[in-house]
């Protein structure tokens, strides 16, 4: 029997659909007019369907209890697309699509209008509303033995479907429902039938990976973080004048802190001038009268140029003055100012001469349900008060590429472009939020790419949907609210969230950690996280407000800093668990470099409690919290392992300096205090010319030791054999040997080495004031 949802969709409907004869509610191929075929191993039972009110996506059951109205569109490899009809045309759907119960689940949701953070649970009802990525464990058949059970998963991501955007919730009756709106109210419909994209495997992070691809191939609205440009700010030390001077910022603050950071040691190559360089007006702030609150955003942009502060007087020199000085005297490589998208948090001025041609109209926001239902935001709650200056869509790469190239005829080099999810908020008669996100994201990136010379952009409150899947260029977004240094609640949710956000995030973008104060209580918990995160590595100290012990970890004397490939995630078995209030978990980060894996592990528990969160908290009675680590926690590992690997790893410590010796799937314990941390670096140790066993561990000094090797090889004649390692930065370096060798060389001559025997730990100190080094090991 056909459902009355589906009988009434109009014979003109873009698809047809059918119902198997077993009651399965797919939308086949044909139908679709999609010119795809599914491979000829694919039997009828591994495609998704709906089969007696059950969704199963290749073999696995994903919901219980459909309703009639879900739709499954099946894809490719065994995935789908969920979707749901309505009787009814409207901007703004709530659909059921099934009961979800006594599962482990992680979902990262929007808990604020500009940012994302991670929840777990078991049920339908444990998904937040604005869920954006919702990862099950998928439950084996009862009928299967327990010995033969493995663990598999099923991926929720919920799209944008035409002229709507989806996000997921959940309800008390363990519901998962699906919400799709358009943003504005003129925009309606009756169905969307490509809401949601389901697939399924066996690893998650591969998982994520293929599913991404498929929908950038099917959406071509955006592009994979493999696939872009990246900054070569990402590989310097940077610092942000946000935390150091917030808006009060000036030329004169900015040379004391870059003075400051050189010389310690660590000299700072990237700088971004934060909020407060602009020529903004505002109008609800009067002179000699109190200082309303939040009314910073309702101030409005009235020029692209710099004011007064950086302006030629007798206290500074303009814009391009100072940014040249600057990078002369301090050797600076990058400078990048902050924007907001819509010009400043109070958009443009529509009447002020410099902006005018803009054709900005006020607009006050409207926030849709789903945003408050979770947390209100101080910045939204004012702009919905005093209006944000929205320019004319028609108009907008016109002023970015004005400002843009003003910026580049300064001597700028990029931009932190902020405030981006604002666009969801004034879409209405704009064309809705989708379709306006996706004007002002191309404008953008137009206008980056044809002023700056290297992709210089960060995103920034930009974790919404509308603008993940609007991401064709820009390469780097902030994955984490604010770094707060006076909210002690924050800090081990800021490391959490970041990591597992990157999980998403970061197969579009390279995630950005946001800056952090390296005299602080919980600097070297920051500090160790961004060298296992893969990002780019800034603080944002006041001048002179530097522990450069912690900093000389991070960063090498000419600036550079040790990146690892990827961005750093949760181990597998960290997934479903809660690492800031479950009262027993800790957080392993898990990264590669060339040659060597490094893992982060961290005490998130007992400091603070995720946003949002109505259940009781599991607080540690315990002052220390026990885990292991182990080199299976790092994933792709195969990627430096090698014909020659041995099976077995160099395991060292950073906090206790040790060096040990494990198979693939042994393990070591660690026990952490809160906020807490060490970091691992995971060597495959190889087999040379039959006799040498060989792993190298890189700068021991450093926290991603291994980051400080470019290449490896190994080399024999008749005579000798040996190990060549190029590499850089000074310090201690360190490997495993098996074999003490004859001799050691750095760069042509000969060096002093140690060598333990109990562990078989070779060092050699490279001296200071070399930056790249040629090392040659003899046996």
């Amino acid at each position: 029997m056909i459902s009355p949802s589906l009988r009434s969709l109009p014979l003109n409907a873009r698809f047809s659909h059918f119902l198997s004869p077993n009651h399965n509610r797919i939308l086949s191929k044909a139908s679709l007019h999609l010119h795809k075929t599914w491979k000829h191993s694919m039997s009828l039972s591994e495609m998704p369907a709906i089969n007696d009110g059950i969704l199963r996506i290749n073999g696995k059951n994903a919901l219980t209890c459909v309703p009639d109205n879900v739709i499954v569109t099946p894809w490719e490899n065994a995935s789908a697309f969920v979707g749901a009809t309505s009787t009814h045309k409207s901007c703004r759907h709530v659909f059921k699509l099934g009961v979800i119960q006594d599962v482990r689940l992680l979902c990262l949701f929007r808990f604020k209008i500009w940012w994302m953070i991670p929840r777990m649970g078991t049920s339908g009802s444990d998904v937040p509303i604005e869920t954006q990525m919702l990862l099950m464990e998928a439950k084996e058949e009862e009928t299967i033995a327990a010995s033969d059970r493995s663990t598999s998963y099923i991926l929720f991501l919920p799209v944008l479907d035409g002229e709507f955007r989806s996000s997921l919730q959940g309800n008390s009756a363990k519901e998962l429902e699906l919400c799709v709106e358009s943003g504005d109210p003129t925009i309606i419909a009756s169905q969307s039938l490509k809401a949601v994209f389901v697939n399924s495997g066996d690893n998650p992070f591969d998982l994520m990976k293929e599913s991404m691809k498929m929908l950038e191939k099917h959406k071509g609205t955006f592009s994979l973080r493999e696939s872009k440009k990246m900054p070569g700010m990402l590989d310097w030390f940077g610092w942000c004048t946000w935390d150091a001077f917030y808006t009060e910022v000036n030329p004169q603050g900015i040379k004391d802190g870059l003075k400051s950071l050189s010389e310690g040691g660590t000299p700072a190559r990237f700088l971004i001038i934060d909020d407060g360089w602009q020529d903004t007006t505002n109008e609800f702030q009067k002179d000699g009268e109190p200082f309303p609150e939040g009314s910073q955003f309702g101030a409005r942009l009235v020029s692209i140029k710099e004011n007064t502060k950086f302006r030629k007087n007798e206290a500074a020199t303009d814009l391009k003055d100072f940014v040249s000085e600057i990078k002369k005297e301090f050797g600076l490589k990058y400078v990048y100012v902050w924007h907001a998208l819509m010009g400043y948090w109070g958009g443009v001025h529509p009447d002020a001469p410099g902006t005018k041609k803009y054709k900005s109209k006020l607009r006050y926001p409207v926030q849709s349900p789903g945003n408050l239902a979770n947390m209100r935001d101080i910045s939204m709650d004012c702009m919905e008060k005093y209006g944000v200056g929205t320019i004319d869509p028609d108009k907008i790469f016109e002023f970015y590429d004005d400002l843009h190239r003003y910026l580049v005829s300064q001597d700028v080099d990029g931009v932190k472009v902020d405030v981006q999810n604002i666009l969801e908020t004034i879409a209405t008669d704009l064309g809705g939020r989708v379709s306006l996100t996706q004007k002002f994201q191309q404008a953008l990136e137009k206008s980056i790419a044809a002023n700056f010379k290297d992709n210089s952009i960060i995103c920034c409150m930009a974790q919404s949907t509308d603008s993940i899947y609007n991401s064709k260029k820009s390469s780097i977004t902030r994955a984490s609210d604010d770094y707060w240094p006076k909210n002690q609640a924050s800090q081990t949710l800021h490391i959490a969230a970041v990591a597992f956000n990157s999980i998403f995030l970061g197969e579009i973008v390279v995630p950005d950690w946001d800056m952090f104060y390296s005299r602080h209580y919980a600097a070297e918990f920051h500090a160790v996280a961004r060298a296992v995160g893969g990002c780019g590595v800034y603080v944002s100290d006041k001048p002179g407000h530097h522990d450069f012990e912690i900093l000389k970890r991070l960063v090498l004397p000419d600036g550079s800093v040790l990146r690892a490939k990827y961005p750093g995630r949760p181990s597998r078995d960290c997934l479903f668990n809660d690492p800031v209030t479950d009262g027993k978990s800790l957080l392993k980060i898990w990264n590669l470099n060339k040659f060597s894996g490094i893992l982060g592990i961290f005490n998130c528990q007992g400091a603070g409690i995720w946003p949002c969160l109505d259940k009781n908290v599991q607080n540690s009675s315990d002052p220390e919290l026990s885990g292991h680590v182990s080199p299976a926690d790092i994933e792709y590992f195969e990627e430096i392992c090698g014909d020659t690997w041995t099976g077995d790893c160099a395991v060292f410590s950073f906090n206790s300096g040790s060096l040990s010796r494990l198979p693939k799937k042994g393990f070591l314990d660690v026990s952490l205090k809160v906020l807490q941390c060490d970091v691992f670096t995971i060597s495959p140790i190889k087999l040379y010319d039959q006799r040498v066993q060989f792993a190298p561990i890189g700068l021991t000094e450093m926290y991603n030791s291994g980051g400080a090797i470019e290449e490896m090889e190994f080399f024999s004649d008749s005579s000798q054999c040996g190990i060549n390692i190029k590499g850089r930065g000074p310090g201690r370096f360190g490997a495993y040997c098996s074999v003490r060798p004859k001799f050691c060389t750095m760069n042509g001559k000969k060096e002093e080495f140690q060598f333990k025997s109990e562990d078989n730990f070779l060092t050699i100190t490279v001296p200071s004031g070399i930056n790249c080094w040629d090392m040659a090991i003899y046996f």
